[in-house]
């Protein structure tokens, strides 16, 4: 009998091999300078990596995985030719759902790793050379940490405060450094860890790993939706693409009008809104366009569409555009002017305390009213140890993932608590160009266009561009076979992909599992929100053929791709696309901004919060982060985020 080491025994481990290998085999084909096409999975240690990621799902899901690699080695899948192995693994995607997510797991896992893990001995993954990826570009700098975090010992720790503050990105960020410059005693609780300048290597797997919930690697329950957000001190500012939009005039008139958020709709919401753009120093002086902008300009140009340049928060005197290229993986240039340079340094001059490491399991309540948080930090061994804070206030900023869970797990909030999730579902469709598109270079986002907006009562989408990741990037990749990955591999320094996320009037939710763990849930199935996200797919289509590029593909499991020299007919091939199917892992799509799970509103039974921030039924305890949106923004969320939380801080401040 073979013995188990990690979660497969030796059979399933040949046969995760023999899978990895099929999804990138090595090819003989000369010349082949860089050894790219003789290279597989195996030689990179992939299906170790894949193995040792897996270790991180729950005891369910691997024993379902297990399961999967006993169903391929029982049909011979390990002693089967390439060519019968590529039938196998396309006849399972064609079999059933399960099959297809097991698949589609595994491909882009093996992408992921092949595409983004470094070698040891250089630094670099020797892929990147035929990608035209850099890697990075400089060490660190040695950046002193202004902030000094306490780190619970052994026998725990106990903390006594006005205000505690659960998360620290952009609400809990703003929230800690407006309340503790009011003369609040404020405990801030981070999840995540604490890194700055110094730790950021612009390595995109160690980003993942260090900066990002659940390593980056989390969906909705039913693998409809891939899920990104910061986990660290800082939040989501400290990873994010740093575009900086007001919330539209609509939207505020809605917020006021319909769930009763007074002054949204006035000059009073314009300071607090004046005060965030301030506090970040938002310009216009460091948005350069890199080349996947100017295609998208290119593009609009030609079809009479707008193309505006967008603002960030961004210090000019430490700007570098190359670096710039880098910071979805943390800013090394220290330009970013995010929660970590600004708010929460605030706080912790006006004496705030710091815990990072440390998930808050419930609230403490006590005649219906917060007394406090029970959470536990994680030390670097491994080791946990309880946190107690007593506060009257708490301030719920863990964002709108974790926040409904916190509530869950204590038993406030009320019904809607955890509903009304909104995810900005996005996706890209990638242009490959003539020239180098050098995608890696310069701020990931410095325009847009809103050209599709408002399509419908308020409800359309925006059109971006993205991050270049090597390893998400070629996780994404459709995979036609070993063959014709590696060959949209080979081209992706020619690549510049658009993306499009709809502002969506449907809604999921958070709920939790046995153990407390937060679950979202999210289909896209509202009648308008999936009309407008086939729209945006047939509209980068046709945007991408308008700026020039000779091969188009999107990102759906089975592929599709127009090559302006095979003769097929763009408007036709941007119909398929638009028709082709969005069940789970059918098609990559993605979030980046999670919101409304804890919302805000007049009506108890529809909302969590009133409409300035506190729990209708708890007193004491107040949201301030993205999790209080009413609705779906439809623009990058990070400064409404901000404006909602200075707001509640007042309302806190005044309240007592």
């Amino acid at each position: 009998m073979a013995i188990k080491t990690g979660i497969f025994d030796e059979t399933q481990r040949i046969t995760l091999a023999r899978l990895c290998d099929t999804f990138v085999p090595s090819i003989a084909r000369a010349p082949d300078p860089d050894g790219f096409w003789a290279r597989s999975a195996s030689d990179l240690g992939v299906p170790a990596q894949v193995e040792d990621a897996l270790t991180a799902v729950p005891a369910a899901a691997q024993e379902q995985i297990r399961e999967f690699m006993d169903g391929l080695a029982a049909l011979g899948f390990p002693d089967a030719s390439p060519e019968d192995r590529e039938r196998f693994i396309h006849a399972f995607m064609d079999a059933t759902p399960e099959a297809l997510a097991g698949m589609m797991t595994f491909k882009s896992l093996t992408l992921l790793f092949f595409c983004g893990t470094p070698e040891a001995m250089t630094g670099k993954n020797p892929n990147w050379t035929t990608m035209g990826y850099p890697g990075p570009l400089s060490a660190p700098p040695s950046t002193p940490k202004p902030i000094r975090t306490i780190q619970p010992a052994a026998g725990g720790l106990k903390l006594e405060a006005d205000v505690v503050v659960i998360g620290s990105g952009a609400g809990g960020g703003v929230m800690a450094g407006t309340l503790a410059a009011q003369g609040k005693h404020v405990v801030v609780l981070e999840a995540g860890g604490y890194y700055n300048e110094a730790d950021f290597n612009q390595y995109e797997l160690w980003a993942y790993q260090n900066l990002y919930r659940a390593g980056g690697l989390s969906g909705t329950e039913d693998g409809s939706l891939s899920l990104m957000t910061g986990s660290n001190l800082g939040g989501g500012t400290t990873v994010n693409w740093t575009n900086c939009i007001k919330t539209r005039p609509a939207v505020r008139e809605e917020w006021a009008r319909v769930h009763g958020l007074e002054g949204l709709d006035s000059p009073d919401f314009d300071r607090h809104l004046d005060a965030i753009w301030e506090r970040l120093g938002v310009n216009d002086q460091c948005s350069d366009y890199n080349d996947p902008h100017k295609r998208l300009q290119e593009a609009c140009e030609k079809l009479g569409y707008p193309f505006k340049r967008v603002t960030r928060n961004a210090d000019a005197a430490t700007y570098d555009p190359a670096s710039a290229g880098f910071m979805g993986f943390g800013d090394q240039s220290g330009s970013k002017m995010g929660t970590l340079k600004t708010y929460l340094e605030d706080a912790y001059e006006h004496g705030a305390e710091f815990v990072v490491r440390c998930q808050v399991q419930r609230i403490l309540v006590e005649g219906g009213r917060a007394v406090g948080v029970e959470a536990n930090y994680t030390d670097p061994s491994g080791a946990t140890h309880t946190v107690t804070v007593h506060a009257p206030i708490v301030v719920l900023a863990a964002g709108a993932l974790e926040s409904p869970a916190v509530l869950l797990r204590s038993g406030i909030g009320g019904p809607a608590v955890g509903n009304y999730l909104r995810l900005h579902p996005a996706t890209a469709v990638a242009g490959i160009y003539d020239e180098p598109q050098q995608a890696w270079w310069g701020p990931p986002q410095t325009a847009l266009s809103d050209q599709f907006s408002d399509l419908e009562d308020g409800y359309g989408f925006l059109i971006e561009c993205a991050h270049a990741n090597p390893g998400l990037g070629a996780a994404v990749v459709p995979w036609p076979s070993g063959l014709g990955v590696k060959e949209l591999l080979q081209l992706q320094r020619f690549a510049s992909p658009f993306v499009f996320l709809i502002r969506d009037r449907g809604h999921g939710s958070v709920t939790v599992d046995a153990s407390g763990n937060a679950v979202p849930n999210y289909h896209l199935d509202d009648p308008l929100d999936e009309r407008h996200f086939r729209r945006g797919l047939q509209e980068l289509v046709m945007l991408q053929h308008a700026a020039g590029a000779r091969k188009i593909y999107s990102l759906h499991s089975r592929p599709m791709i127009w090559n302006r020299d095979g003769g097929d007919d763009i408007a036709e091939f941007a119909r398929r696309v638009h028709d082709a199917s969005l069940d789970p892992y059918e098609h990559a799509t993605f979030s980046l901004h999670h919101m409304g799970s804890c919302r805000m509103g007049s009506d108890p039974g529809t909302s969590v919060a009133n409409p300035w921030g506190e729990l209708h039924d708890t007193k004491g305890v107040w949201v301030g982060d993205g999790s209080a949106f009413p609705t779906a923004t439809g623009t990058n969320p990070m400064i409404s985020i901000m404006a909602l939380a200075h707001r509640t801080a007042e309302a806190v401040a005044a309240a007592g």
